[in-house]
């Protein structure tokens, strides 16, 4: 896979965000279904904001991408929109423009192996300026405190309790495993995005409970609504009359005034998937999944 070029790449980032806010997806922000704190319109801001910062991603180390991308979404929005697709977005941008060798999942680990303590001190105070729910005090390597190890070890401490985290400690094992063939598969059957979006979006949470949620509320809360997702998706998800109303049914379920049972992180595994599919051709008609694609 050659590099791609800096604005293809910032498109596909700012497109992935797009289409993953735009669509139904149960317990998220969407078109006219707002939080009580958090808008379909501060994410289309949030998707335009990151986009100049990961066009830059491979002129400047990982973690001063992530705080800039960061830093330029707080211009346009108060509350935390992206932080965990900005974590997720910035190795997958770095690794598309890298001219290296290998395939994009291979450049991914080699972004992520070069990390630095560096890298970990302003990823940190990204973290610290997007104040993310549900962040809690851990004895080794808080955010609130000065990093001593580098990013990717930072992450692989925090594994356990957070899904993006999980991410850059398994080389984007779940994005490449099961995001972006959920995008491929769906697409390749005829999907539209909407429809694509939230296929892949229930095949990610009926895999994995939601990390957002169980730091919320817990995880027995957390693994039941993965168990609902499951159910929707047994039932033909966005494919059949059945699952559309089990969907519907997990939207109603999902929703409360704290936004306490959002699977926050899973629409943020979603658009790492999106970002996955659009950087290998997943765009233009019949070229989903084309890992030698270019803009």
């Amino acid at each position: 896979m050659s590099a791609l070029a800096a604005e293809f790449v910032a498109t596909a980032a700012q497109l992935a965000c797009l289409l993953e806010v735009s669509a139904p997806k149960p317990g998220n922000v969407s078109p006219d279904r707002p939080f009580r704190d958090l808008r379909y319109e501060d994410f289309l801001a949030s998707a335009a904001a990151i986009g100049p910062g990961l066009a830059r991603a491979a002129e400047r180390p990982l973690g001063p991408t992530i705080l800039a991308a960061v830093e330029s979404t707080a211009g346009w929005t108060s509350s935390n929109t992206n932080l965990g697709i900005v974590l997720l977005f910035a190795p997958l941008a770095r690794a598309a423009l890298a001219d290296a060798a290998g395939s994009l999942r291979e450049r991914v680990a080699s972004v992520l192996a070069a990390t630095t303590v560096a890298d970990a001190r302003a990823a940190y105070a990204a973290i610290r300026l997007a104040g993310p729910g549900g962040l809690g005090r851990v004895p080794e390597q808080d955010v609130r405190d000065e990093p001593a190890v580098t990013l990717l070890e930072a992450m692989r401490l925090a594994a356990d309790r957070d899904a993006v985290a999980r991410e850059y400690a398994t080389g984007f094992e779940i994005t490449f495993g099961i995001g972006c063939p959920a995008v491929v598969r769906a697409r390749g059957a005829g999907l539209g995005w909407d429809d694509a979006v939230v296929e892949t979006y229930l095949t990610l949470l009926s895999a994995r409970p939601d990390s957002l949620i169980a730091r919320k509320v817990g995880g027995a809360a957390a693994a039941e609504v993965s168990r609902a997702a499951a159910a929707a998706v047994e039932a033909g998800g966005v494919r059949t009359p059945a699952g559309r109303a089990r969907i519907a049914a997990l939207d109603a379920t999902l929703r409360d005034s704290e936004n306490r049972l959002n699977p926050g992180t899973t629409a943020d595994l979603t658009a790492a998937a999106l970002f996955v599919a659009l950087l290998e051709g997943g765009w233009r008609e019949g070229r989903a999944g084309a890992l030698s694609s270019r803009p």
